[in-house]
Formats: structure tokens, sequence, C-alpha cells
């Protein structure tokens, strides 16, 4: 979780993409890029003994070496495009440090440190869940990592928290040789498939029945017999032979732990959109961020893809709604009643769209 910084790493990855967003808002706080201003306030927070009781030898007291550091986490926002943020409350106060920084080809390194008033509040998961969810779309084909001391009890549930889970043990760079190694935890990767092979096929499946005997919104209800889960399975196989269809995989390890697809009409006329289909994440990794990482890659892959408009449905009742709504999908419509869930339970199909370019949804005459 180290802060320092090098540009000369020579692999370091750039967000390119004019679109992706400096700033980033999360319930309760703004995470902006330091400036000048700012100087202060990490100084003393890199500086603050109390927060760096599980590793002292790292806090930062000298003035010039924290200024070469501060320099550094400004030129990365110049020289990459990402980097730490500072992270003001409600208020508009600064109360934390959290990002990343590149670490070796093709991994991320997540960093937080927060002012002692801060702790307890759950800040910095939030602020680390949004880093790494912000990554999945901006800075595809990174791992991202933590690197904690194995007593900093508070520091791994935050990474945690965040989707990332434990990978192993490694020294961190700059700590004493006594001190051993640290624990290092890594989030989910992510990748576009476009052919299933028999393998990863019978991982799909076993995740779409897992998800689906849940009670998850994928189209079918708990206890639907595996060959039918099975025939839905190959028709979107067919969608992905054809050339129409994609699907996105997220893996803990070699552990297939989410899966969607995009769809693209036959029609011509709707050939600007994609249609997000059976997103699904596995039961046993729901309520760590997995899906907000999974639906943020999602998001940037169809915007690789061409696609300018972004749509799907999904069961009312399911709770998907506020999810979905986090992901920048605003509801543009509904079926009363269309799903026929049992008898007496009839539930509304739920219609969202938004734009990968994060503008307003706008209607034809309305121009």
């Amino acid at each position: 979780m180290g802060a320092g910084v090098s540009l000369a790493l020579g692999y370091g990855p750039r967000v390119r993409d004019h679109l992706a967003p400096r700033v980033l808002r999360t319930s309760r706080l703004t995470l902006r890029p330091p400036t000048r201003a700012d100087h202060d306030f990490l100084g003393a927070l890199h500086g603050d003994p109390e927060l760096y009781r599980h590793a002292p030898w790292a806090r930062q007291t000298d003035p010039a070496a924290f200024a070469v550091d501060f320099a550094g986490w400004r030129g990365m926002w110049t020289e990459l495009g990402f980097g730490y943020w500072v992270v003001l409350d409600c208020a508009g106060e600064a109360i934390g440090f959290a990002g990343l920084r590149p670490a070796a080809p093709g991994r991320l390194n997540l960093y937080y440190r927060f002012a002692g008033a801060a702790h307890g509040h759950g800040f910095a998961r939030e602020a680390a869940r949004a880093a790494v969810t912000h990554a999945a779309e901006w800075l595809p084909g990174h791992v991202v990592e933590a690197v904690v001391m194995p007593g900093h009890t508070a520091s791994i549930r935050t990474a945690e928290s965040a989707g990332l889970i434990l990978a192993g043990t490694r020294r961190h760079p700059g700590d004493p040789a006594e001190v051993g190694e640290s624990l290092v935890l890594e989030g989910p990767s992510i990748e576009r498939i476009d052919a299933l092979d028999d393998e990863l096929r019978h991982d799909v499946l076993a995740l779409f029945s897992r998800v689906t005997d849940a009670g998850g919104s994928v189209g079918f209800l708990p206890g639907t017999p595996v060959r039918e889960i099975a025939a839905a399975l190959a028709a979107h196989e067919d969608e992905m032979a054809a050339g129409r269809a994609f699907a996105v995989a997220l893996r803990d390890g070699s552990a297939l732990a989410g899966w969607a697809w995009w769809v693209r009409s036959v029609n011509s006329l709707l050939g600007h959109g994609r249609w997000l289909y059976r997103f699904m994440v596995d039961p046993a990794r729901q309520g760590r961020n997995v899906g907000a990482i999974l639906l943020a890659a999602t998001t940037g892959l169809a915007r690789t893809d061409g696609a300018e408009q972004l749509h799907l449905s999904y069961r009312s009742g399911s709770g998907l709604g506020e999810f979905y709504a986090k992901g920048g999908y605003v509801e543009v419509g509904r079926l009363p009643g269309v799903i026929r869930v049992a008898a007496g339970d009839d539930r509304d199909e739920v219609w969202m769209s938004r734009r990968v370019d994060g503008g307003p949804l706008v209607a034809d005459g309305r121009r």
C-alpha cells in the first residue's frame, strides 16, 4: 500500500480515453487529483505517527523527501492520466488520500490513508471501492493489488471490501528485513470472451446454475433444470459465433466469479447500441464490490467495441435498480406484471439505459 511513485517505470499504463473522469463521486465522498493547496494536508497525513503504527519506518518526516513525493503524485496525473486522489467529505474537507499507481507490468497498487478523525466511518472502504471500480473500466488488463502488513486488520478488511482477496505474501520494498513478508491481496482479472472452450463452458454453466438457484435475475427461477440453462447458454454461444455477441469474464485467480454478455441487434438501425444479458456474480462473492467491478468492466469493453448506448432489463423486486443506477443507468420504462414468478407474484420488467460517454439520454424531438 506504499505511496511512493516512480514515473520512470517504463511500463506505466496510461488512460488515453478523453472520457475518463478525473474526479469521482460516491454517496459521501469526492475524489479529486491533488493540487498545490493540498501540500500541507498531505504532509501532515504522511507524517502522523498514529497513522504509521504498523509501519513506523515508512513515515515521511523529511520535508525535502516529501516534496519529491508530492511532485510525483501530481506528475502521475499529468503523465498517466490517473493516480492518487485527495478524498473530500460532504462538507468539502480533505480527510484522506487514496488511489492507484503502477506497481509492475499488468499490476496496479491500491493505496489509502485517512486522517485519524475520519476513521471508523467506512470512508476508506468507500474510496477504495471507487478506485478499484475505476480501474476496471478505464485501465483494462491490469490487476489491482494491495500489499498490507499481516497485523493491519483494518487495512486488510478495506482491501477485501473493495473486491480483493488474499493471493500470497511478498516482501515489501523498503521494509526492514526483520519485518518479514506482507500480505498480497488481489482484485479480480477481467477478460473479453469471444468463444468458449469445454472447460470454460462447464464453469459458466455452473455459475449460471448457482446464480439461478440463489434467486438471481438471470431469466430463470430457482430449481430450473440444468438442461434448460444449458440451452440458454448454447443460444448465447450461437450469437457469439455469428459475431453478434461477446462475453465478459471476471475471475478470482482461476475461479470464475462473474459473467455477462453484450449482444448487438441484427437490425442495423440499432447497431450503435448493446444489450446486456445474464449479468451474474457468484453468490459467494456478493457484497464485496465484485458486481460493481464487473459492471464497470462491461461498460469499458462495450465502449471499446464501438457502442454508444447501453441497455439492460431486470426483474422488479430484485433490488437491482439502485445497483445499476450507481453504474450510470437510468430507468427508461417498464412492463408491469409481465414476469410471473409464482401464482399471485407478478413482477415488472424494468428497462434501463445509459450512454457510454456518461451524457444525458435525450428522446427524439427534445434535442
